[in-house]
Parts: structure tokens; C-alpha cells; sequence
């Protein structure tokens, strides 16, 4: 089936140029334009989603070319933008950079070949000149056929600006456009944090700032260039996605607020496309689980941030171990298997899990892995897979054995707690990239429904 879906690629040169600041100011400036605004985010990033969904007002979705079959990526962008007037795809650090030094699996650059989206290069122009159309330049070379058509100049002067675009026009005759510039925009930066940008929730005067960004796109940035270029994008063929099917309506518990808030929309959509009501509660202020629940899911985040508070609450902690030994099907990912463990950085937690959790002080397991799994379990059959991944600071004494984690290099690691009624392990999982694993939770939440009957 084919699909107009106006859009583009906001990519950049590297992480830190500025992708997601500029990203959210055009966003903005689109949707004060009264425009019916996409979003999504090439990779398996959760932070910059958020910043995006605070501006359009709907869910930011996630492009990931490990996670999906190329027909599921073009599905889930054909899916999410139907109904948008233009649709923007933030990238995913530098243009090029996926899995590894050894080719471009998994790139922004790989995401924009599959959907044939054109590409905007966002270039950091802050201290340089000439050498800003020599960084165009190796980008343009370094894959002929890269769809780049447009190029925005971040950190750049009006002045400098309207020197270097008449040097881009010269220069490139034609092969691409110069579409603006974003100033230093003192104040209006992201905070980061060891794993990326601080969370949306957590940005003090957060529309003030994305206002002032709005405003200044509009001055600066050729929103009209965009939407032209959007407009002109290729048609997207692709197949629809085939969900088990809806069955009996049935209640899940998942854990939302500012602990644990690292979710893939699309994901949850297929718990409830097949049924299911996820009922939102907070681990750090609620005294217990909701009522009448067949399920529960505990998403990451940065539990650690807030072990303090989440150890006082006693009612909850002790809610949850309850309700767990009595067996309600539970996906605790990355931070909500560090919440079942004994405790986060000295703080006692839920304790349902053996081993405690501690700060590495750096990245560990970071990147993409696929799973398979060695026993059955909650989501699946032995030797069944998924692909997932990790990115985490912390780990824990004791992380599971119930699947084994192998990245594409080759090396590989046992991981995750998980029985006929638990997953509980750091990797980050997304239904879309198999479905069978949300059918067999879901499945599993139905036969607690009925537990009893």
C-alpha cells in the first residue's frame, strides 16, 4: 500500500550539535503555524520522544532499524503520520553512525535510505567558517546517495550565515539548499545528565523555552523550505502489521512518573490494541498498586535519582512484593528490575529479586543486543528472539540467566530473571520488533484474570 507522508530528516553531524534543541524549536514554530505536527526519533532513544511529545501534544514514535523489519519501520511512520501535515524524524548522533566503524547498520542514514525521507544536515557552526563547507562537503561524499537536500547552520550569526549560504549555493549548485541558522541561544539548552538529556518533566520553564525557540526558527530557520521539501517526499509502500488479535479486556498497572517514565508508545499500543487499559500509577507517591489489575509494568528510568523517596514509601514496596509472590505477571525493564532488587545504592527496595544495585560510573553492556531465550518464560519459549538493548550506569550483583544477550560483535552474556510469570532484567524490549512476546504477556494476564474463577 502506498502512503503520502509529507517529512524529513533532521540529522546531524555528530551527538552534541544540537539535533534536539533545534529539532523541538522547529516543531514548535510548526504547531504555532496551527500545522498538524509528526514526530519521531531514528534509534532507541526515550528522552528526546519526550521533548517532542510536550510540543505537538500526541506521542513522539521511534524508528529503529535493529529493532524493525524494514516494512515495520516504513508501517509504524506510515501509522503515525496519516494524519500529520508534515512529519520531522530527529536522528540519531552523527548522520553515519550505527553499529559499528564497519558500515552504517543501524544510522539515521540506514532509517532515511528505508523510508526515503529527505535529509536536512544540522551542522554546528559555531567557531569555524570555511571549514563548515568542508564538513558539508565530506557528509555529501562520504555516501553519494544520502537524500541530504538541505542544510540548517546551528550556533551560527545572521552575519556568518548569510556569507556562508551564498558560499553553499556556489559551492554546491543546486545538490542542496541552505534552509537558516539557529543562534547561541543562551538559557534555552537542554541539560544533560549520564545517560543523555535530563527528562522533559524535569526542565524548569519548559514552554517558555520552547517559545523563545519557536520564535526564533520562525525568524531564522526557512520553515516554508521545509515544508516544501517534506511535501516533495517519495511515497512510502509498505504492508500492514498483523497484531494478535483483540481479545478480552483485561487491566495492566504501569508505573508513570518521574522515576520510571521510559516507555515506547507504539509498544504499549499493542497491549492495547489487543484490550488491555494500562492503569497509570506512582511508585514514588502512591501507597499501593491499583485495584483489580491482571498485570503489571515497570518501565526504566532513573529510579536511582530517587531511591530515597522511593524507599520511605514502605506501602508500596511492600504492595508490590505482595502481589508479585502471589504471582501477577510482571515486565520489569532496566530501572524497574533495579526497583525488585534489594536495594539501589544502599536505599532498600521492593526486594522481591536477589542482589543489590550499584553505580558503575560508566556505561555498561551499552548497545544493542538480541536475545534469546533459554528457558520458557513469561514472553516466550525457549529459543525464541527479540531484539532489545541497554544503556545503563548501574548494574545489579545478581542480573538472571534466563536468556542470553549477544551483541553483534559476538560477544554474549546471561541475563534477566524471568519465569512463567516474570521478565526482570536491564534490556530494553519493543513489541513491534516481535509480537509474539506482548501476545504471550497478555495471554498470561488473561489466565491471572481467571485465576480464580
Amino acid at each position: 500500500m502506498e502512503h503520502m507522508i509529507p517529512r524529513f530528516v533532521l540529522a546531524g553531524t555528530s551527538s552534541g550539535c544540537g539535533k534536539t534543541t533545534v529539532c523541538c524549536g522547529i516543531l514548535q514554530a510548526l504547531v504555532e503555524r496551527k500545522l498538524k505536527v509528526g514526530a519521531f526519533k531514528c534509534g532507541p532513544d526515550y528522552i528526546d520522544p519526550m521533548f517532542h511529545s510536550r510540543v505537538i501534544g500526541t506521542k513522539s514514535a521511534s524508528l529503529d532499524s535493529f529493532f524493525f523489519q524494514e516494512n515495520t519501520l516504513k508501517y509504524l511512520l506510515a501509522k503515525n503520520g496519516a494524519d500529520r501535515d508534515i512529519s520531522v524524524i530527529e536522528g540519531a548522533m552523527g548522520f553515519y553512525d550505527g553499529l559499528s566503524l564497519g558500515g552504517t547498520r543501524a544510522s539515521t542514514y540506514e532509517i532515511s535510505q528505508i523510508t526515503k525521507s529527505p535529509v536536512v544536515l544540522l551542522v554546528a557552526a559555531g567557531g569555524a567558517a570555511l571549514s563548515v563547507l568542508a564538513s558539508i562537503q565530506g557528509f555529501l561524499d562520504f555516501c553519494p546517495d544520502n537524500h541530504i537536500c538541505g542544510v540548517i547552520l546551528n550556533q551560527c550569526t545572521a552575519m556568518s550565515y548569510s556569507l556562508l549560504a551564498e558560499e553553499i549555493r556556489r559551492r554546491f549548485a543546486g545538490k542542496l539548499q541552505p534552509l537558516g541558522f539557529m543562534p547561541q541561544m543562551q538559557g534555552c539548552s537542554f541539560e544533560s545528565r549520564h545517560l543523555g538529556l535530563i527528562t522533559a518533566a524535569e526542565v524548569q520553564g519548559l514552554q517558555e523555552k520552547l517559545q523563545i525557540l519557536a520564535a526564533q526558527a520562525e525568524q531564522s530557520i526557512d520553515l516554508d523550505g521545509l515544508l516544501a521539501l517534506a511535501a516533495n517526499a517519495a511515497s512510502l509502500s509498505c504492508e500492514a502489521i498483523e497484531l494478535p488479535f483483540r481479545q478480552e479486556s483485561l487491566r495492566i498497572a504501569i508505573a508513570r512518573d518521574n522515576a520510571f517514565c521510559f516507555y515506547y508508545e507504539d509498544s504499549l499500543d499493542v497491549l492495547r490494541e489487543m484490550g488491555a487499559e494500562l492503569v497509570p500509577f506512582s511508585p514514588l507517591a502512591d501507597q499501593e498498586l491499583p485495584q483489580n489489575i491482571q498485570g503489571l509494568y515497570l518501565g526504566g528510568g532513573y529510579p536511582e535519582l530517587y531511591a530515597g523517596k522511593l524507599s520511605e514509601n514502605i506501602g508500596m514496596r511492600a504492595s508490590l512484593k505482595v502481589a508479585l509472590e502471589q504471582g501477577l505477571p510482571c515486565i520489569a525493564e532496566c530501572g524497574g528490575f533495579m526497583y525488585l532488587t534489594e536495594s539501589i545504592g544502599g536505599f532498600p527496595m521492593v526486594g522481591f529479586l536477589p542482589g543489590k544495585s550499584f553505580d558503575t560510573g560508566k556505561l555498561t553492556r551499552f548497545g544493542y543486543i538480541r536475545l534469546m531465550a533459554n528457558q520458557d518464560t513469561l514472553l516466550c519459549r525457549a529459543g525464541e528472539e527479540i531484539c532489545g538493548h541497554e544503556f545503563h550506569h548501574w548494574d545489579s550483583e545478581v542480573q538472571g540467566s534466563a536468556f542470553t544477550a549477544t551483541k553483534a560483535s559476538g560477544k554474549s552474556w546471561d541475563c534477566i530473571h524471568a519465569t512463567d510469570r516474570l521478565y526482570a532484567g536491564y534490556p530494553h524490549l519493543h513489541f513491534y520488533a516481535n509480537p509474539g512476546f506482548a501476545a504471550s504477556f497478555y495471554n498470561t494476564c488473561l489466565k491471572e484474570k481467571h485465576r480464580n474463577d
